[in-house]
């Protein structure tokens, strides 16, 4: 199977750059959210956002070699992803992800909500210094984003109205923006029109929207072990994606029993079973495969090369991490 570390060999050196730099940017603040913030950036992870940032650079610099501005836009890109995921990680009470301590269980929610308003403030400091007003423009929208998605998530908890629409917007804002944006922000910087650059928007939003949706199906079909929680977690905490909303459609009693928010005893149990016994997972798996579909027809725009080849390559990999 194609794995990520694979597709990135293309900027496997930009990589190692960028994690050095981080960790560099970081170290010289205030002790604590120092650590906090470098714990995270030593956890692993596959760094696919600021590997895509990266990827557009290089397949829309034809050749020249990376530019600063190009190098620091994937910073900023890991810089707000990562601060995004401390601030889940406090609403959602996790002690791990990727089976590494959170920044919370290790240093408290006090230090991990500041960890990360250092890491979003960070960010935009350095973003400020590309002296770029559209690219400014383009992160400040992610980070908006990411709050609006979090407020339209928790006003929508147990919510069986919600339709698939919105189901999208909300993996819109918490998944796909920062993708979309920061590789629109890559190629502008390159130089390219403003046309070329929203073809490689496109390309970001429908990669970022299979990525979701592909995490969606996952909570259901992979192991506690693998996932860090139990399966059906976000089906547990009221959190009603593209499975269940399918799934809802065929079996009028997932309704009920999440309307009543698995207040009596099997009723999640029950629910799984009833996801299960559905189409809802394959009709999820084939509208993760429709979005990943439309992100390679975006990528006409790009001419041959090693860099292109691997952003193809991922909407292949995104949806073939289904279990």
């Amino acid at each position: 199977m194609t794995t990520a570390t694979s597709i990135f060999a293309p900027v496997e050196r930009d990589l190692s750059t960028l994690i050095d730099n981080l960790t560099s940017l970081v170290e010289a603040q205030h002790p604590i959210l120092g650590a906090a913030a470098e714990h995270l950036f030593s956890a692993g992870g596959k760094r696919i956002r600021p590997a895509i940032v990266l990827l557009v650079s290089r397949a829309t610099i034809k050749g020249k070699d990376l530019t600063h501005k190009h190098r620091r836009l994937a910073e900023i890109t890991e810089m707000i992803h990562t601060a995004s995921l401390v601030h889940d990680d406090v609403v959602d009470e996790a002690e791990l992800r990727r089976q590494v301590a959170t920044v919370n269980s290790l240093f408290g929610n006090r230090v991990a909500v500041l960890a990360g308003d250092f890491l979003f403030a960070q960010s935009s400091w350095y973003l400020a210094n590309l002296d770029n007003l559209q690219v400014v423009k383009l992160l400040s929208e992610v980070i908006r984003d990411f709050a609006e998605g979090e407020i339209q998530q928790g006003l929508s908890c147990f919510d069986t109205d919600v339709t698939l629409e919105t189901y999208l917007q909300k993996s819109y804002f918490k998944t796909a923006s920062l993708i979309a944006n920061s590789a629109k922000a890559a190629a502008i910087l390159s130089g390219e029109t403003e046309t070329f650059a929203n073809q490689i928007y496109s390309y970001g939003r429908n990669l970022g929207l299979a990525f979701q949706i592909v995490d969606d199906i996952i909570d259901f079909t992979s192991s506690t072990e693998v996932l860090g929680k139990p399966a059906g977690s976000d089906l547990a905490t009221g959190n009603l994606t593209a499975p269940v909303l399918y799934a809802m459609a065929e079996k009028p009693a997932l309704s009920m029993l999440i309307e009543r928010e698995f207040s009596e005893d099997g009723d999640l149990e029950q629910a799984l079973s009833l996801i299960n016994d559905s189409d809802g997972i394959q009709k999820a798996r084939d509208l993760a495969f429709h979005h990943s579909q439309l992100a390679l027809k975006d990528l006409q725009c790009l001419s041959p090369s090693l860099a292109t080849d691997s952003l193809a390559e991922l909407t292949s990999y995104v949806v073939n991490r289904i279990k």
